[in-house]
């Protein structure tokens, strides 16, 4: 049995009006059609200005498609959606919460009962390697940590999909490795579906089951690639597979890095 489809876009277009120009319309996205199945983690890469976030913001509800539609598990979305959670590239983390409390964010939303929200949050800490650090305020980590926090809370709602904005851009190196790690490990544990934005090659690669190219605006899907390597839950090791030197510069070529100075993935 195939797997069930957790988010799709059927050809999806989405038009703004240019406040520089008054009425004129900019297309961002057009006739974009996408299938993420569950338990399935998909990255799209592509120049900036491609239309990359603003088809995670339909996927969740937030933008509404100005033609096609976007399911999620079957129902059309037609506004903020309870089963998607969004992870960006800032943490977002209340400074006058606790850790704790910022992980009980979705659920105190969502009026689930005191003692739950804190058996689940205290759960997902210790899961995000921050037992000991409940009782703290955002100021007192590390940026590291503090997606970490970030992480915990997306999941805490327990969401069927997760989609991620560029979720580890603004680490180091070294922290970033340490939590691509964690995070494939959750993801792959946890049996979730993701769709992920990343302007690092190597990073869709370890991360992904598909990477989808997307043209420079209006953005289109110009390649689907799977990514046939073992290794998904631990990226670090895959990192060392020998096909990830060759995919990294197909990667390359497709978006002109070092062709054409114009173009920058992001």
């Amino acid at each position: 049995m195939e797997p069930r489809i957790r988010i799709e876009f059927r050809r999806v277009c989405k038009r703004f009006v240019a406040r520089e120009r008054g009425t004129e319309e900019v297309t961002a996205v057009e006739d974009v059609s996408v299938a993420v199945r569950d338990g399935e983690v998909v990255s799209i890469i592509g120049p900036s200005g491609c239309g990359k976030s603003t088809l995670l913001n339909m996927g969740a509800g937030l933008y509404l498609p100005s033609a096609g539609e976007v399911y999620v598990d079957g129902e059309r979305v037609a506004g903020p959606n309870p089963h998607v959670a969004f992870m960006l590239q800032k943490d977002l983390l209340l400074p006058w919460r606790t850790i704790r409390e910022n992980v009980e964010l979705g659920l105190e939303i969502r009026r689930v009962r005191a003692a739950e929200r804190r058996e689940r949050a205290m759960a997902l800490i210790e899961r995000c390697h921050l037992a000991g650090f409940e009782r703290h305020y955002p100021h007192q980590l590390s940026g590291g940590m503090r997606q970490r926090a970030a992480l915990a809370r997306t999941l805490a709602v327990a969401p069927t999909v997760l989609l991620m904005d560029e979720p580890f851009s603004a680490l180091d190196a070294q922290t970033k490795m340490i939590l691509q790690q964690d995070l494939a490990r959750t993801l792959a544990e946890e049996g979730k579906t993701a769709l992920f934005i990343t302007h690092d090659l190597v990073e869709s690669i370890v991360l992904s089951d598909r990477i989808l190219v997307m043209s420079p605006r209006p953005g289109r899907i110009v390649e689907e690639i799977p990514v046939d390597m073992p290794g998904r839950d631990a990226p670090i090791r895959r990192r060392l597979h020998a096909r990830v030197g060759p995919l990294a510069a197909h990667l390359m070529e497709q978006l002109n890095i070092g062709q054409a100075s114009r173009v920058e993935v992001n």
